[in-house]
């Protein structure tokens, strides 16, 4: 009940800034028309759509990690998490009653990118549905990725890790523009050790109907969300005991 409670005063928070929130539905959709331009005018399969969709959808997490850390760090700074530190709350409280709200925003950009790709192209399949449901894991990892850099940093802290650092992260470790086999070395290495590849992966495996293939990257991105919340809960409780 307290849970609940909170929640539906996150859910009010976030029905206050439109702008922002209209902003990290619509950019995905920008960069997948604009891609897609692109490849109508190229004669190789760069971004081709049925690739390149599954990686919109991943990529676009990534401004929902900087929407959660903003909406946290706001709250920290105005004083209401310490206010709200009096009541029966926990830490994990705190963090889920955050995580709830965004995450049916999140599937939201994701439904709202497969069908703009059917516009495109892309066969609207049962694949699709199985698609937006495995991306859930993957939201809960950006999710708690905000929440946890929220409960560290200031509003333009976050804002500019989160703006800079993690869109960049996903963007150049993920494969969604460009193979990593192309590059490999190092920096096929690292990408692997990172979520962000997998998530893509294994998005990709699930749209195409490859269920086999989708191990060992659910492990990954499931391992990493949890990582990540765990982490989330106990940085918000040590601010708690502040």
């Amino acid at each position: 009940m307290k849970l609940a409670a909170f929640s539906g005063r996150v859910s009010k928070e976030i029905l206050r800034d439109p702008v922002t929130l209209s902003f990290g539905l619509g950019f995905p959709l920008i960069l997948l028309f604009l891609l897609s331009a692109i490849q109508a005018n190229i004669p190789v399969d760069l971004f081709e759509i049925k690739s390149l969709t599954p990686g919109i959808t991943v990529f676009g997490l990534s401004f929902i990690t900087l929407f959660s850390a903003t909406l946290i760090a706001k709250d920290r700074e105005s004083a209401l998490t310490e206010r709200l530190f009096t009541t029966p709350l926990t830490a994990a409280d705190f963090i889920f009653g955050y995580a709830v709200p965004i995450l049916p925003i999140s599937l939201m950009q994701c439904v709202i990118c497969y069908i703009a790709a059917a516009f495109l192209g892309l066969k609207l399949t049962v694949t699709v549905i199985w698609a937006v449901v495995f991306i859930i894991p993957v939201a809960v990892f950006f999710i708690a990725l905000g929440l946890l850099f929220g409960s560290m940093l200031t509003v333009k802290q976050a804002g500019g890790i989160c703006g800079a650092l993690i869109t960049n992260l996903t963007a150049w470790l993920s494969g969604v523009w460009f193979d990593l086999d192309l590059v490999g070395g190092a920096f096929k290495k690292i990408a692997y050790m990172l979520p962000f590849v997998h998530a893509v992966e294994l998005e990709r495996a699930v749209l195409n109907g490859n269920y086999g293939s989708i191990t060992p990257h659910i492990w990954w991105v499931a391992g990493y969300a949890l990582a990540t919340l765990t982490a989330a809960v106990l940085v918000f409780l040590m601010r708690m005991k502040k």
